[in-house]
């Protein structure tokens, strides 16, 4: 069984169920978990795939036993009538269920928002999927990834001589998820007005093509198709990975004029302030101004070690930072104060360590009450639940 559950949190009372794989919709219902919801992740018998997915100690999936921390895990074959008369059950009496099949797929298996909704009219289903549940892709697989290819991210990632990269991590699927959580929340407000329930449509494609929002006016008045910038950001300089002389890199983001100027006072090179190519940001960022003013800052910072130039930036008060990787994370004492490490026990390995609970609530904080079960720990109790009588 998962440890005792401990209802904290400003959730605390909403019932959620998760029939989800993977990770958009799973991170989205750990969000609601985190805050106190009391979420059930409904798996199939051979477990989430998520639970295969990243590092593993023996046969402990630590991916596992962080997006699914704070739920409870009940086996159910959605393909067996009797397990789906369980859930069902279940969902008549949940405030929220978060899935993420393809359009269609829950509707084949009767858990359409439309036959749901006739038993249990106040639900809100979160529906996340590749491309939406309308339109000539709806149909279409759809992984994160994939989504950003189509989205426009993709071709505005990576250096402009070398073929579109990727972030080494999910981000599409993790801001689809807050998305997600979001909308839930929205509609568990608006259902405190009208009684009712609504679906959630959260598509991935879109998720990503939000991140285009200044990128989208451009192109219909300007015609402007931007292409990848490597480490700066777009018509914003001084704003890029530096080298230092022991060979490694310093993030520099100056980018308002106050900063600009103290950057520059840094760097002991006051004429540019008054030449007109840097002497303001809309000018700094026109590209040939911004290589020229990297390539004047670069070889400055050259001149340094990089411990040297970081506590040099920070005492100029400019934004900047050298890339930090995990180990240097775990170091960090910011990453300490604000608990983003956490130490959460486990069953077989005695604890992992999990980031931490965000956004950070200053009355009723979420926290991390217990790590992800074990595939089906709560399935005889959830059973227990979902036939019970209902109290009146």
């Amino acid at each position: 069984m998962s440890p005792p559950r401990s209802a904290v949190g400003p959730l605390e009372g909403l019932k959620v169920i998760e029939i989800a794989s993977t990770i958009a919709g799973p991170a989205c219902a750990r969000l609601l978990a985190d805050f106190g919801a009391d979420v059930i992740k409904i798996e199939p018998p051979e477990g989430d795939p998520v639970r295969q997915m990243g590092r593993h100690v023996g046969d402990v999936s630590l991916y596992a036993a962080s997006i699914l921390r704070n739920k409870r895990s009940v086996v159910l074959d959605l393909k067996s009538a009797e397990d789906r008369e369980v859930a069902h059950a279940l969902i008549a009496r949940a405030d929220i269920l978060v899935e993420n099949f393809r359009p269609g797929v829950m509707e084949r298996l009767g858990f359409g928002y439309d036959a749901l909704s006739k038993v249990n009219p106040g639900l809100v289903m979160v529906r996340i999927s590749g491309y939406g549940q309308t339109g000539p892709y709806a149909q279409r697989p759809g992984y994160g990834a994939i989504c950003e290819a189509v989205g426009g991210v993709r071709h505005l990632t990576g250096d402009p001589d070398r073929p579109p990269a990727r972030v080494a991590l999910a981000t599409t699927d993790y801001l689809t998820a807050s998305y997600a959580a979001f909308g839930a929340m929205a509609a568990v407000h608006e259902r405190v007005r009208s009684g009712l329930g609504q679906v959630v449509d959260v598509a991935l494609y879109e998720t990503a093509f939000t991140q285009l929002e200044p990128v989208v006016p451009a192109y219909e008045k300007l015609g402007i198709v931007p292409t990848r910038e490597g480490p700066n950001l777009p018509s914003m300089a001084p704003n890029s990975l530096y080298p230092t002389r022991d060979g490694g890199y310093v993030l520099i983001a100056a980018n308002s004029n106050p900063t600009y100027e103290r950057l520059v006072n840094l760097m002991q090179q006051p004429e540019l302030l008054s030449d007109p190519r840097f002497a303001t940001i809309r000018s700094r960022g026109e590209k040939p101004h911004m290589k020229a003013l990297d390539a004047i800052v670069a070889a400055w910072t050259s001149r340094f070690e990089g411990s040297v130039l970081e506590a040099m930036l920070q005492q100029a008060e400019v934004p900047s930072s050298r890339v930090y990787t995990i180990a240097d994370i775990y170091q960090d004492p910011q990453f300490a104060a604000r608990a983003m490490l956490q130490r959460v026990p486990h069953a077989t390995l005695g604890h992992t360590t999990q980031a931490g609970v965000v956004p950070r609530f200053s009355a009723t904080p979420g926290r991390i009450r217990h790590g992800g079960p074990e595939v089906g720990a709560d399935t005889e109790a959830v059973r227990r639940e979902a036939l019970a009588p209902k109290e009146t």
